[in-house]
């Protein structure tokens, strides 16, 4: 028994004005169940992902004495290997089954379950080589899974909802986020905090990498057993799209303007990582409380995800997209300032938390308009896979100015080019999309 089972195919009556009960009912009719039970599975992975995420920085630099530039690199790798797989999994997630459904949520699995197993191995890895070989595999896990499961949420919802859809289920995404740290620091404090450097113990981040594990396979189970498998309906005579078909859908001038964009403005997207690292370096924090510095970020998101998604919906998801890399350049401003203090680094994560609900899921929701459904997880891919390459070269080039001028010079020089960037892409995506207008809808197609 599936929690998503949307059976019925039929329109949606007419809306009629209503008030309390009713109108939340219809509300929650407009986000289907496959996108609940995805934001479900992205929920509880999110948590064993972020308890890594919240104590890598500080395992690495700290504990294994590697330089800025170094994780850079690793850093980098997050992305760089994500992308290299994402089209391919948005290519293999497109082909059809022999029932005529497609395959995205076997493949999503493939890249849920990679993700799961890398978890025990950061137990018996202690070099940094082995460390970034671990990442990778985790990365390329992400990157199997990110188009098929953004494909599903796209294809589960009408075109006019696709932004409250994304929103929904990044809002869930998000709470998995906001736990992620939280849990990482009680685990933390509970096993003695992170012993670090010269040869010191280690079982305070043993004890992160052995409860996130456990974590991870709960995600895959959830995904396994609660998220719907439905035929597509599509023709299994129909000749499968091939990788070279996937490529060219670069042609088309909506995807290709905004794959563009996502490209440009990734360049000057400095990394979650090195935006924490900062903030700790000014004020001076303690490192047991450095993993609390995303719930800031997660918790803005959390918040901000819905109503920023029903905006996109309204005034357009590419007007928004634009706006919210406007929001990113501001945190920077403010962390540049002479400006000091508690109140300051929380309005720079309320900031960061502000893009990512600007962005994320309504990057996703805007390339789903310029793609047939078809081709849903490969065009998806295609935006992903540009966005993440340009913030693994990000990674690099911010980790060598970190080196080489000091991590705040390094950040001004991030900010004036992604201000050069944003007016660049207002430029390329002025010929703007029409907002999605509810149209007399077709039968929802199911998502898998």
């Amino acid at each position: 028994m599936y929690v998503a089972d949307s059976r019925s195919t039929k329109a949606p009556a007419a809306p009629t004005p209503t008030t309390g009960p009713a109108r939340r009912g219809a509300a929650l009719r407009a986000v289907p169940g496959a996108v609940l039970a995805l934001g479900t599975v992205s929920l509880v992975t999110d948590v064993s992902s972020e308890m890594v995420t919240a104590v890598l920085p500080l395992y690495l630099l700290t504990g294994l004495g590697l330089s800025p530039l170094g994780f850079g690199l690793l850093d980098g790798l997050q992305n760089g290997f994500s992308a290299l797989v994402r089209l391919v999994g948005g290519h293999l997630a497109d082909r059809r089954g022999r029932d005529g459904s497609a395959r995205h949520k076997a493949v999503a699995a493939v890249g849920y379950g990679l993700s799961a197993l890398c978890k025990p191995l950061l137990l018996i890895v202690h070099t940094v080589p082995l460390i970034g070989a671990v990442i990778a595999v985790d990365r390329t896990g992400k990157g199997l899974r990110t188009a098929p499961r953004d494909a599903m949420i796209s294809l589960a919802c009408e075109p006019a909802h696709r932004g409250r859809a994304f929103g929904v289920h990044r809002a869930m995404d998000t709470a998995g986020a906001l736990l992620g740290p939280l849990t990482a620091f009680l685990v933390l404090r509970l096993a003695g905090g992170p012993l670090l450097a010269d040869g010191g113990e280690r079982h305070g981040y043993d004890a992160v990498f052995t409860v996130s594990a456990c974590v991870a396979v709960l995600g895959v189970l959830i995904l396994l057993l609660f998220v719907p498998n439905r035929p597509s309906g599509d023709d299994p005579s129909t000749p499968a799209p091939t990788l070279r078909d996937s490529l060219t859908l670069l042609r088309l001038p909506g995807l290709r303007r905004l794959t563009l964009c996502a490209v440009l403005l990734g360049l000057t997207t400095v990394s979650d990582s090195f935006l924490y690292l900062l903030i700790q370096k000014r004020l001076g924090l303690s490192v047991t409380l450095f993993p609390l510095l995303p719930l800031g970020t997660a918790a803005a998101f959390l918040l901000l995800a819905v109503p920023l998604g029903l905006l996109a919906d309204r005034i357009g998801r590419r007007t928004l997209f634009l706006a919210g890399h406007g929001v990113l350049l501001l945190a920077y401003g403010l962390l540049l300032s002479p400006l000091r203090g508690l109140p300051v680094v929380l309005c720079v994560l309320v900031l960061h938390g502000a893009f990512y609900a600007a962005t994320d899921g309504v990057l996703a929701a805007a390339a789903a308009d310029t793609v047939p459904a078809e081709q849903r997880g490969a065009g998806l891919a295609l935006v992903g896979t540009g966005q993440a390459l340009a913030r693994f070269a990000c990674s690099l080039l911010f980790g060598a100015l970190w080196s080489a001028v000091g991590g705040t010079g390094a950040l001004a020089w991030s900010a004036g080019a992604l201000a050069l960037c944003v007016a660049a892409a207002a430029a390329v995506l002025r010929p703007t999309e029409p907002v999605a207008a509810p149209a007399p809808a077709p039968a929802v197609e199911e998502a898998e």
